[in-house]
């Protein structure tokens, strides 16, 4: 198939997401030999995670179809073109552009693996480089001890809760709006937050004291009672959220940005956007900031790979430890 002029500009503006071969609910993935690609490789993903590949995944998949790219039929300068339009027209952040094709290059793998394709079109292409630094701001001890207690002085108690959990327990903002209330318990005389991460898996957090009370207090006279369906916030499966919006009901992630922008505001904290892994990205820098090891950090935060930790530790102490300063110290004498 021909490339595309310039492979950056859509062609037909017609197509929309909801015409592309990802929906596989109607069951012509049975027949449909690209609908089959998409669902075996959607198939080996579960929860948040088969959600955000299925996102990029339908992304590359919308390029193809605006370009009447068939995408089993894609070379490897069609996924060029694809790496050019995001960092040229879209302007994407070198991690986006390197998470988005390590998307298509496993869809690919995929098919290969299935004998759909002889071989994958994504195996030489080039991604960019991600600076090892992360790039996400972080909040200083101050900015941090400022949101708490503007936090704790808001009349919705929720809002003390929810960075509470982020940004003292590290939740992700998807595994904080998960939370039931029928998820705290007791381990080893321990009070513990049962939390569904990455890959759906559980793991127990512990409950600092005051991050319990925060809890306490969001929850109230709220009971995860599955025979009182009049209870406030009580969702349509008989679980009783953690967390509430404004409304009443279950808080998801843009709710809780549109809260965290808020009280930043309300405490003066100057910042270019504030988002919800800001404070998990505090949460790891504060601790190290503690003189908490690298390692007991890496396993607070559940990163798989100690390379994701060291990130932030990087971007920590790029300054502080620069060599500059102790060369300076070691010459006093003579300057």
């Amino acid at each position: 198939m021909p490339l595309p002029p310039e492979g950056l500009d859509p062609a037909p503006t017609s197509a929309s997401p909801a015409s592309l071969p990802i929906a596989l609910g109607d069951g012509t993935w049975r027949t449909d030999p690209l609908r089959l690609a998409v669902a075996a490789y959607l198939a080996r993903y579960r929860g948040e995670t088969r959600r955000h590949a299925e996102s990029d995944l339908r992304a590359y998949l919308t390029w193809c179809q605006l370009r009447q790219l068939n995408p089993l039929q894609a070379r490897r300068p069609h996924l060029e073109l694809y790496i050019r339009w995001m960092q040229e027209t879209q302007r994407f952040a070198a991690s986006t552009v390197s998470r988005r094709m390590s998307v298509v290059a496993g869809f690919y793998r995929t098919c290969v693996i299935d004998e759909v394709l002889e071989h994958s079109p994504a195996d030489y292409v080039r991604r960019p480089n991600v600076p090892p630094e992360s790039p996400t701001l972080g909040l200083s001890h101050l900015q941090l001890e400022a949101l708490l207690a503007t936090s704790r002085d808001s009349p919705n108690r929720c809002d003390f809760a929810m960075v509470c959990l982020l940004g003292l327990l590290g939740l992700r903002i998807f595994e904080a709006c998960a939370l039931d209330i029928a998820d705290l318990g007791e381990e080893h005389g321990h009070r513990v937050l049962r939390v569904v991460g990455k890959g759906h898996k559980i793991v127990l957090v512990p409950l600092a004291p005051a991050v319990g009370r925060a809890v306490d207090r969001a929850i109230g006279d709220r009971a995860p009672d599955h025979d009182r369906a009049h209870v406030r916030g009580l969702s349509s499966h008989g679980a009783v959220p953690l967390l509430l919006n404004t409304r009443g009901g279950r808080l998801d992630r843009h709710s809780a940005t549109r809260r965290l922008r808020h009280l930043a505001a309300d405490a003066r904290i100057r910042l270019p956007r504030m988002h919800p892994h800001m404070l998990r990205h505090t949460y790891v820098t504060t601790m190290l900031d503690a003189g908490v090891d690298l390692r007991d950090v890496q396993i607070a935060a559940r990163h798989a790979d100690p390379r994701t930790t060291m990130r932030y530790d990087r971007a920590r102490t790029t300054l502080d430890r620069h060599p500059n300063y102790i060369l300076a110290a070691y010459m006093a004498s003579g300057t």
